[in-house]
């Protein structure tokens, strides 16, 4: 199994956590997770607020492929309608260069209305404007070329140098947290990216479906799904999930302010309505409480046998997948994210990577 570490620089959840701190933690853990045999280093493009700060995921793995030499550099992801299509394949080309083929390129489309608003973007475009520009820069990366005649990027055929060197072929991500971004990265040919936030059998469907629409787009079989999680790793069980219940509570917390998941907004934003679903769902089953009790059943948290186990049944229920998992999260101190990182590279980690191919009979009918 191919297992990442996630990184998404938050604040929330800390008390006077300065942005320096923050970002110094989270390269520690980093630095560790690359000397422990993690196979990439991931962060998500997120602005302006506590809940996540990472402005440019780009330039910051630029700065890790050199920092960390042995290990791959993914972004999940750079949220598409917020950049122009050509400056973000010449910034991806560059990073893959100067990682020697080792970037995983991850595109998403956007989710917090308040990023939209400061820049000056309508949600009610964001489906558009990433339909459009993904296509535009795969087609780039593989090609050397890019151009584009739509709605929203009329780009003359330009030549990117450094030209591409590497292919892209197999390290496409696409977030598919919805069914019409799960359409979308199956005509694209990527990994879908997902996020431990509902329990995993709520989620085989949706995944089954991507796997599907692959087959029909493509003629072959699709890329493993990436799952992201937020992971309490230690030596007792108990009191593992007491630190589950706080820093993934809190993590869930910031997730409902951030994107506002107990709003109204959604219903009425072209193309998002599967989350004004996920907020009726939320409500009904209690708002944050119920919505915290359903991301740890999703999320790995516990001693390592436990963990294990829980992967096992989620192979068992969704068939082969790679693994994204974060330790810093919901006012984790660094000492218990240090812990869980250390104890998850010794116990967990050389397990999953001795798993071989799930068994046909292990994948759910």
């Amino acid at each position: 199994m191919d297992v990442g570490m996630m990184m998404i620089f938050s604040s929330y959840g800390w008390e006077d956590c300065p942005d320096q701190q923050v970002w110094e933690e989270e390269i520690r853990l980093a630095r560790l997770a690359a000397e422990s045999g993690f196979d990439c280093l991931w962060s998500a493009e997120h602005h302006f607020n506590d809940y996540s700060f990472v402005p440019d995921n780009i330039q910051l793995m630029t700065y890790l492929t050199a920092l960390c030499p042995g290990i791959d550099v993914g972004t999940a992801a750079v949220i598409l309608p917020w950049h122009d299509p050509l400056r973000v394949a010449e910034n991806a080309a560059v990073l893959d260069l100067l990682s020697k083929g080792r970037l995983r390129f991850g595109m998403g489309r956007g989710l917090a209305r308040r990023e939209f608003a400061a820049f000056r973007m309508s949600m009610d475009e964001s489906r558009e404007r990433f339909d459009e520009a993904a296509p535009m820069i795969i087609e780039a990366l593989r090609t050397g070329f890019i151009e584009g005649n739509g709605r929203f990027y009329r780009q003359p055929r330009t030549e990117i140098r450094p030209r591409p060197q590497h292919g892209f072929d197999g390290r496409i991500y696409a977030v598919a947290s919805s069914e019409d971004s799960v359409v979308s990265a199956a005509k694209l040919g990527a990994h879908m990216v997902m996020f431990a936030d509902r329990p995993w059998e709520m989620r085989l469907p949706v995944i089954e479906r991507g796997r599907e629409l692959h087959r029909q787009y493509h003629g072959t079989e699709p890329p493993t799904p990436m799952l992201t999680e937020f992971v309490i790793c230690g030596t007792d069980d108990a009191s593992c999930e007491e630190e589950a219940r706080r820093y993934q509570g809190k993590f869930v917390e910031s997730n409902f302010h951030h994107y506002e998941f107990l709003g109204e907004h959604f219903a009425t934003v072209k193309g998002y309505d599967s989350y004004q679903q996920k907020a009726d769902l939320a409500r009904k089953a209690g708002g944050l409480d119920g919505a915290v009790k359903g991301f740890m059943q999703a999320a790995s948290w516990g001693t390592p046998e436990r963990i294990l186990r829980g992967l096992e049944e989620r192979r068992r229920l969704l068939g082969e997948f790679e693994l994204n998992v974060s330790f810093r999260f919901g006012g984790t101190p660094f000492e218990v994210a240090e812990r869980s990182l250390g104890l998850f590279a010794r116990e967990v980690l050389p397990v999953l990577k001795s798993w071989g191919p799930a068994r046909p009979s292990m994948v759910a009918a």
